[in-house]
């Protein structure tokens, strides 16, 4: 669960990314002396006590028209708006600029917490440079070395004091999908194919939903909450600014959803991009369907469906548990097949097995075809547990888990969805050694 979002801003050559790279202890970002080096937002997870939040580095903000000056603002800009706490960071070297208050009467202008951090205070001896910074009117600064990791817990402990606590807005009782794809795909004419209204906007502008979006909606005496992405278009576009704070909200999407529909363009068939959005979801283990929208501009006859089916199975073979339904939105045709299928995935989702019987099917799997000798040992698979749902997790407790080889595993998780369906629903094995 993500508690929030941090951003680190600041004018260029601070060392933004020398302190990103600090707090998640690896090195993500580019870390140059040349100004201007990181001009994307780069994202990353970390924790604190006890907190989970998502960190972004960005680009440096300055007055000077420079190139990349206005995309790099604009990508700030967004951070900014995304972020629950802002880290501004400032060089305890330099001393103060103009840069730095222009940047913190914009901070004061976003109303957002914020921490000031004056970097590269590297010894004790340089600590009465961080006085100055008290003229920004930000707070309290933060002596930090980015280089060095002097001061990051106190920053961090700061920044988990100022996070608000989030307020999560709970469905109870209801089952909640995120429509999720690039942009233009048809996300929002599906979603308004649910609701038979227009509650979101419709456009053939790529990227018109920046936002993720909840509705509740009732169909048949079941309530149901779809939730609406900014479609995420291949890195490089000229929108990239836009682009990563989409993916970063259809990442917020899929995880406070029990299941996504990975919506394809029929228009112009399956492109690598695809691949990387249903990604997400699958990463993310939620249940899957996968929707082959705009299916009335598709040239058809009778070996269409079953071609397509075909190519969607060896493009996206992680998600050969996903079912597959095709759509026209647009239209309307075809779109009340869809929520049977989240009936049933979401059902699948919550499925417990008895243990018994799911011990019962393990046995019947080994007999019928024994795991192969690796260097003179044998795999045994003793007793299996149910441990959780949505996702399903599997536990074996078998005599050495090195045995057990990805090609068993597949055979026994086949075994499984053939006795048990679990149709859209991914399946966690863990193996674990059993205690003698």
């Amino acid at each position: 669960m993500i508690d929030g979002t941090v951003a680190i801003v600041g004018r260029p050559n601070v060392g933004k990314s020398t302190v990103f790279n600090r707090i998640l202890e690896q090195r993500l970002s580019i870390v140059e002396d040349t100004p201007g080096v990181t001009r994307d937002r780069i994202y990353g997870e970390c924790e604190w006590l006890s907190k989970t939040y998502r960190l972004i580095d960005t680009g440096g903000i300055q007055i000077e028209d420079v190139p990349f000056q206005k995309e790099i603002n604009a990508q700030v800009d967004i951070a900014i708006e995304e972020a629950d706490v802002i880290v501004f960071l400032v060089d305890g070297r330099s001393g103060l600029s103009s840069d730095d208050e222009y940047i913190a009467r914009l901070l004061q202008k976003s109303k957002k917490p914020v921490v000031l951090a004056v970097n590269k205070i590297d010894d004790i001896s340089m600590i009465n440079n961080i006085y100055e910074y008290y003229a920004l009117g930000v707070g309290d600064p933060i002596a930090v070395s980015g280089v060095h990791g002097i001061g990051i817990g106190d920053l961090l402990d700061k920044v988990v004091e100022l996070m608000p606590e989030k307020n999560i807005e709970e469905y109870e009782d209801m089952i909640r999908f995120a429509i999720i794809g690039r942009p233009n795909v048809g996300k929002s004419s599906l979603t308004n194919a649910f609701l038979k209204q227009d509650r979101v906007i419709v456009s053939d502008i790529e990227g018109t939903t920046r936002d993720a979006i909840d509705t509740v909606f009732t169909y048949n005496d079941k309530n149901y909450v779809v939730v609406d992405t900014a479609g995420i278009r291949k890195r490089g576009k000229i929108y990239e600014s836009v682009e990563k704070y989409a993916v970063l909200r259809a990442k917020s999407a899929i995880e406070r959803s029990d299941l996504a529909l990975v919506v394809l363009d029929g228009s112009t068939g399956i492109i690598e991009q695809d691949k990387h959005v249903a990604g997400l979801a699958h990463e993310a283990k939620k249940g899957v369907i996968i929707v082959y929208n705009k299916w009335d501009l598709v040239d058809k006859d009778e070996k269409t469906m079953a071609n397509i089916t075909k190519e969607i199975r060896k493009q996206f073979v992680y998600l050969d548990y996903a079912p597959i339904a095709f759509t026209s939105a647009k239209e309307g045709k075809r779109v009340e097949t869809l929520l049977p299928l989240i009936d049933l995935v979401y059902e699948n989702l919550n499925k417990r097995i008895k243990t018994n019987v799911l011990n019962e099917v393990i046995l019947d799997a080994q007999m019928a075809n024994p795991a192969k000798p690796h260097n003179g040992k044998k795999l045994k698979i003793y007793y299996a547990s149910q441990v959780s749902s949505a996702p399903c997790t599997i536990v074996l407790f078998v005599n050495d888990p090195e045995l057990m080889h990805f090609s068993y595993e597949r055979y026994i998780e086949n075994k499984l969805r053939e006795a048990f369906g679990f149709e859209g629903v991914p399946i966690q094995i863990v193996c674990r050694k059993r205690s003698e």
